[in-house]
C-alpha cells in the first residue's frame, strides 16, 4: 500500500485560529480523506509552532508563562480542529523534546555536510513580529509589512548565525522546473521562480538568546530563529534523525498559505539540500479567506469568529462552504449571506433533499428494503441509463479534480449529480409508477437512485464526513464507511440494502 505524507503549516500560538487557519485544515484533511478512499497509506500532520517572540509578549499580555500560553493555545486550536473533523494522525509542537532533536540534528548535519554554508555575521534589518521574519524591500508598502500592515516594523542589529540561501538558487530553478519539486499552483510557482531568478541573499537563522526557544548548537548566546525551527517540523514528526524515518520522508505534500512561499518553497528545500537529504515531492499554496476584500488574520481582527461560523450551521456546512465557496487555489470571500445562501442551495435543497427524498420512497413503497434491479439500469422508461452515465461522468471528473487539489470542482461534481438525481426524480415518478403498479419500473428506479445516493455519501465524505457517515450507516449496508474504496463505486451493488429512517441532514433553520 503506498504512503501518502501531507502537512500543514504549524500554527502560531499568539492567538485564537480564525477562518483562514480553518480553510487550510479543512482542505487538506479533504485530500487526506479523499487519498485514504483511493487506499493509501496516508499519515496527515498537523501542530502548533510554539517558540516565537510573539508568544512570549501574548504570555505577558496574559499574565502567564510562555510554557502555560502554549499550552492554553495548544489544546485551544486541537478542540476547533476536532469540531471541524480533522482527521490528522498526529499533533507536532516545537517545544516537544522529538522536534528538539530533529532541529539540533538537522543543524549538526549541515555542518558536517556542508560547513561553509553556516557563518557568523553581523545583520541590520526591519523585522516583523507578526511574520517573524526580517523584510525584504520587496515585502515592505509605505513602511509596513504587506502581510501585517497594521504593525510597525522594528529596526534591528544583531550579530547572528546565517545560511548561505544564496548557493542555492539555481539548483532550486531547476529542480522546479523539471518538476522533481512541484510547486503548485501555477500562479505560486511562477511567483517563486521570480523570486529565484531575481537572486537570493543569505539568511540569519539566529536570534540573540531569547528567553523562549532552541539554543543554537554549539553557541550557548543564540537560539535557533523560529521559522528555521518551524519548518523542520515536518521532518522531525518522521522520527529524523533515528532509523525508520524514511518510512514517511520525503513528504508527498506541504499544504501551506501563499504567505509563506518563500520559506516552503525557497529556504526549506535549501536546508534539506544542504543537509543531504530528500526534498519534499510538492508544495500547495493556497489563497487567504478574506472579510471585505481584507485578508483575515489575528493581528488585525476579524468580524466572523470561528466559533460562530460552525455554530452557524454546523461543522459540515463550514467545511463545504470553504472548500466549495472560497477554495483551495485563489483568495475568495466569507459573508454570511453566501454561506446561507450555499446552504440551503446546495446542501439542504439539492444534496439533502435528495437523500430524504429517496429514503423515504424506498420505506413507503419497498418497506424499507432496496429492491433488486440490474446496475446497468437500461429498462425502458426508467431512464437509469441516462442516470448511469451521469454517475460515471461525474467519478471521472471528481477524480480529475480531486488529484490535482482542485477541491472547489470535486465539491461542485457532487452537487452537480445530485441535481441529476433529483431531475431524475421528477422524469420518472416513482409514485405514479407505484399508483400504477408498475413494479419492475419502480424497483429499477428506486435502486438507481438508492445506488446514487450511496455513491454521494462515499465522494463527499472528504467534505463533509459527519453526514456522510450518517447516510451511509443509514443504509446497513455489508460494509463499514472506512472500508469502502473509490474503486468499489463503479460497479456498486446496492440490492437488498435496507433503509432506515434519517432525520434531516441539513434543516432549512439551519440547526442540527
Amino acid at each position: 500500500m503506498a504512503k501518502y505524507y501531507l502537512t500543514t503549516a504549524i500554527d502560531y500560538s499568539n492567538g485564537d485560529p480564525h477562518l483562514g487557519h480553518a480553510l487550510e485544515k479543512v482542505g487538506a484533511d479533504c485530500i487526506a480523506r479523499y487519498h485514504r478512499l483511493l487506499g493509501r497509506q496516508v499519515h496527515f500532520l498537523m501542530g502548533m509552532d510554539e517558540h516565537s517572540q510573539s508568544v512570549i509578549q501574548a504570555a505577558a499580555r496574559g499574565n502567564v508563562t510562555p510554557r502555560a500560553w502554549v499550552d492554553r493555545m495548544a489544546t485551544t486550536f486541537a478542540d476547533y480542529w476536532r469540531r471541524l473533523e480533522c482527521s490528522n494522525d498526529d499533533w507536532v509542537r516545537t517545544t516537544e523534546p522529538r522536534h528538539i532533536r530533529g532541529v539540533v540534528a538537522l543543524l549538526e548535519r549541515i555542518q558536517q555536510q556542508r560547513p561553509d554554508d553556516l557563518y557568523v555575521a553581523d545583520y541590520e534589518g526591519l523585522y516583523c513580529t507578526g511574520c517573524e521574519e526580517f523584510k525584504q524591500p520587496a515585502q515592505i508598502v509605505n513602511g509596513h509589512c504587506i502581510e501585517h500592515p497594521t504593525l510597525e516594523l522594528i529596526h534591528t542589529s544583531e550579530r547572528n548565525h546565517f545560511f548561505r540561501l544564496s548557493a542555492y538558487g539555481q539548483r532550486l530553478l531547476q529542480l522546479i522546473g523539471t518538476g522533481e519539486f512541484r510547486v503548485e499552483p501555477e500562479i505560486r510557482r511562477n511567483e517563486v521562480v521570480r523570486l529565484l531568478e531575481d537572486g537570493l541573499q543569505d539568511v540569519s537563522i539566529s536570534r540573540q538568546r531569547l528567553p523562549w526557544g532552541i539554543p543554537f548548537p554549539g553557541d550557548s548566546d543564540q537560539t535557533v530563529y523560529v521559522w528555521f525551527d518551524a519548518l523542520i517540523n515536518y521532518l522531525s514528526a518522521t522520527g529524523f534523525p533515528e532509523p525508520g524515518y524514511e518510512r514517511l520522508w520525503p513528504a508527498d505534500l506541504h499544504v501551506v498559505g501563499k504567505g509563506i512561499t518563500r520559506f516552503h518553497c525557497v529556504i526549506w528545500p535549501a536546508m534539506l539540500l544542504a543537509a543531504g537529504l530528500e526534498l519534499p515531492r510538492q508544495v500547495w499554496a493556497h489563497g487567504y479567506v478574506q472579510w471585505e476584500g481584507t485578508k483575515m488574520s489575528k493581528t488585525a481582527g476579524t468580524a466572523v469568529s470561528l466559533g460562530a461560523a460552525i455554530e452557524r450551521h454546523g461543522p459540515d456546512a463550514l467545511r463545504y462552504f470553504l472548500l466549495r465557496e472560497v477554495g483551495f487555489e485563489n483568495d475568495g470571500n466569507f459573508t454570511w449571506e453566501r454561506f446561507d445562501a450555499r446552504y440551503t442551495a446546495d446542501l439542504a435543497d439539492t444534496f439533502g433533499n435528495l437523500v430524504s427524498r429517496t429514503f423515504a420512497m424506498v420505506q413507503r413503497y419497498r418497506d424499507g428494503v432496496v429492491p433488486s434491479s440490474p446496475l446497468s439500469g437500461t429498462e425502458r422508461g426508467s431512464g437509469g441509463e441516462d442516470l448511469e452515465v451521469a454517475a460515471h461522468e461525474a467519478l471521472a471528473g471528481y477524480t480529475r479534480a480531486m488529484d490535482a487539489h482542485a477541491l472547489q470542482e470535486g465539491a461542485a461534481r457532487i452537487i452537480e449529480l445530485a441535481s441529476r438525481a433529483n431531475r431524475y426524480v421528477e422524469e420518472t415518478a416513482p409514485w405514479k409508477l407505484a399508483k400504477e403498479k408498475r413494479d419492475t419500473e419502480l424497483d429499477q428506479v428506486l435502486a438507481n437512485l438508492v445506488r446514487t445516493v450511496a455513491r454521494l455519501a462515499v465522494l463527499s465524505g472528504p467534505f463533509i464526513p459527519e453526514k456522510a457517515v450518517a447516510i451511509w450507516d443509514a443504509f446497513d449496508g455489508p460494509r463499514a464507511f472506512r472500508d469502502v474504496r473509490f474503486a468499489d463505486l463503479g460497479g456498486l451493488s446496492v440490492s437488498g440494502w435496507r433503509v432506515a429512517k434519517l432525520p434531516p441532514l441539513f434543516p432549512k433553520d439551519g440547526s442540527d
